[in-house]
């Protein structure tokens, strides 16, 4: 086993570790795994699973992320989790009582990340700083905040800070910005022709009021007015962007390579996002036969993006709640809301 991990997130297909994909995973050390729905049926499952990888690689600490958004984009969605409301629902809270809003924000991340802590998960990969216009994607509709960027990163912070406190990490998404694009970045690849200066004053404005959060994943867009060609997370240019102009200094990770924003083998994926400085890439599909391939493509992280990783934990708190408890607490919240 290398002993430096590679620079790369794995995906399973199935709920359990099969052997040969045990073995592959000592032989190659990826960072880190990512888990969806179709690995995740209930908490003694989950945490076999995430156990069983650790092994493998040989680090308790390996990093295992999900998506656990609230709303739509939640992979704890089965079994007996209780189901958290999407970003679009705090807003309109917020849109009421602006610190009411916040507060329940708070107490459902603190909750979100008590119940994925308890199941050895690392992070749910939120929050989606994206704005939302009419022309949005779909894709991410209810995800976001809205669309003013000072709302986004006031209420993005209570989810950045209330994931930290306890215990779980945050990862700011879809740096730059996915909001202006029209397309779905899985099936097509989108381009957003705003000006510099309407980005600057929008879409990258909450990513650079929380530039301290520890973890951020790159969109699959193409911003024409800095690359035409390229997606931010295959682009240097956009790297430098990202780390000179907005000041980004955590660690960054690449949206999914399977989507079809990209072009190119998988494997030519990974090198794409590594080769543009990028920290991580991203491959949360397929079976063992990809993972092999892409983590043959992969390089070790760099001293860099280690001393990254090792800043982000080092902010992790440990506070310690019932996530019911306060799940419940949320709901009430909402139900005297709606009620007056």
């Amino acid at each position: 086993m290398p002993s430096t991990p590679l620079a790369l997130f794995v995906g399973l297909p199935n709920p359990v570790l099969s052997d040969d994909e045990f073995a592959m995973f000592r032989e190659t050390n990826p960072l880190g795994l990512f888990v969806g729905r179709r690995n995740q049926r209930e908490p003694e499952q989950t945490k076999r699973l995430i156990a069983r990888f650790r092994e493998a690689v040989g680090r308790d600490d390996a990093p295992v992320f999900t998506d656990q958004e609230g709303g739509r984009v939640q992979h704890l969605d089965a079994g007996p989790w209780p189901l958290f409301r999407s970003f679009g629902q705090f807003a309109e809270l917020a849109r009421r009582d602006f610190e009411l809003g916040k507060k329940a924000l708070r107490l459902s991340s603190q909750a979100m990340a008590a119940m994925m802590t308890e199941l050895g998960l690392s992070s749910g990969c939120s929050p989606v700083l994206d704005l939302v216009f009419e022309t949005t994607s779909a894709v991410i509709g209810a995800r976001s905040f809205g669309s003013d960027p000072d709302v986004i990163a006031a209420l993005g912070r209570e989810v950045v800070d209330g994931l930290l406190e306890t215990g779980n990490m945050p990862v700011m998404k879809h740096i730059p910005g996915h909001g202006r694009a029209t397309l779905d970045s899985h099936k097509e690849r989108p381009v957003v022709d705003a000006s510099r200066e309407t980005l600057i004053a929008t879409d990258f404005k909450p990513f650079v009021a929380l530039k301290d959060t520890p973890w951020a994943m790159v969109a699959h867009v193409v911003y024409s007015a800095y690359d035409r060609e390229l997606p931010a997370s295959v682009s240097p240019i956009m790297h430098d962007l990202i780390r000179k102009d907005l000041g980004y200094e955590g660690v960054l990770i690449s949206d999914c390579i399977f989507m079809e924003s990209l072009s190119g083998s998988l494997p030519e994926r990974v090198k794409h996002v590594l080769d543009a400085g990028f920290d991580i890439a991203l491959h949360s599909h397929g079976d063992i036969r990809e993972s092999e391939a892409a983590a043959k493509a992969a390089r070790p992280l760099t001293d860099a993006a280690l001393q990254r990783i090792a800043a982000g934990k080092a902010r992790l708190g440990n506070l310690k709640i019932d996530y019911r408890s306060a799940h419940a607490e949320v709901e009430d919240i909402f139900a005297s809301a709606l009620a007056s």
